[in-house]
């Protein structure tokens, strides 16, 4: 199995060897599954279970002081799922499984999301807050009790309207065994969001997208990528006869060169060619199998 793994792209991370090392686990992880769906799913959960990452345990914070967790998943055959805005889910990317394998959906939100993880036995009661996360949230002195907008208003007080450019450890993998591809993105999404707010990455063809010729895991500010539509457009660009790390380089740049964002975007064929690129200030992955 060949596997491709990123950790977001964003600011320099604190810690990057131990951080790199949890990578390498990971994608050591996904290499061991029988199939690409396995390998990203157990790629990912390995990371969602690191609170060095944003996603799963260690997620960002909305605007009313709740974690909320989202992922996506997509095979070369075209079959995908999502789940998004789930409070008290460590493994998001098992919903999104769950969506893909036992429901005739595409993407399930919030509460409903959570009860179909409930009944399926995925863990919806966990506490996805850390240390370093509550101590963050409190240093914010956020509003005790405020509506939508005036949680906007304090957010914007706060940050300004920057903030889509901050805190995009948003994870993923690609994986295939040279005949099956898949990709799976899963983020606690962006820090200080409007509580509700929902990025790029249970979007099919933004943040993860995958075909029979090659699959991509995108990460990066979430509006943009969205709007840009970045993974599927990495795909594309291999269909069309790009290898995957030209693919990579040139989506990076057709979306700076459009939204002005900032992003990354990992990519593999089915001969198991890789390819990675961003313009934000790091970016980290790890990779494991024979090409």
């Amino acid at each position: 199995m060949r596997v491709l793994v990123h950790g977001g792209a964003g600011s320099a991370p604190d810690e990057p060897a131990a951080r790199q090392a949890v990578l390498d686990a990971a994608s050591r992880a996904g290499a061991d599954a029988r199939t690409p769906e396995a390998a990203v799913v157990a790629t990912v959960r390995h990371l969602e279970s690191d609170p060095r990452f944003n996603a799963g345990v260690g997620s960002a914070v909305q605007s009313d002081g709740v974690a909320r967790t989202d992922a996506g998943l997509m095979t070369g055959d075209g079959a995908s799922g999502a789940a998004c805005a789930m409070a008290g889910v460590e493994h998001a990317v098992e919903v999104a499984r769950l969506v893909r394998a036992d429901t005739p959906h595409v993407l399930l939100a919030g509460e409903r999301a959570v009860a179909l993880a409930d009944d399926a036995g995925v863990a919806t009661d966990r506490d996805l807050w850390t240390d370093a996360t509550r101590a963050r949230w409190q240093a914010a002195d956020p509003p005790e009790t405020a509506g939508p907008r005036e949680q906007l208003a304090w957010v914007r007080e706060q940050f300004g309207d920057d903030i889509s450019a901050r805190d995009h450890d948003t994870v993923g993998a690609v994986a295939t065994d040279g005949d099956q591809l898949a990709a799976a993105t899963s983020t606690g999404g962006r820090w200080f969001a409007l509580a509700g707010r929902v990025g790029d990455v249970p979007q099919v063809g933004a943040g993860f997208y995958a075909m029979e010729r090659a699959a991509a895991s995108a990460t990066g500010e979430g509006e943009a990528i969205a709007r840009f539509g970045l993974a599927r457009r990495a795909v594309a660009a291999v269909a069309e006869g790009a290898d995957p790390a030209t693919a990579a380089r040139q989506t990076i740049d057709r979306f700076a060169a459009r939204t002005g964002g900032t992003a990354g975007v990992i990519v593999l064929d089915g001969s198991g060619a890789t390819g990675r690129a961003h313009n934000a200030r790091a970016m980290q992955t790890a990779r494991r199998g024979e090409q």
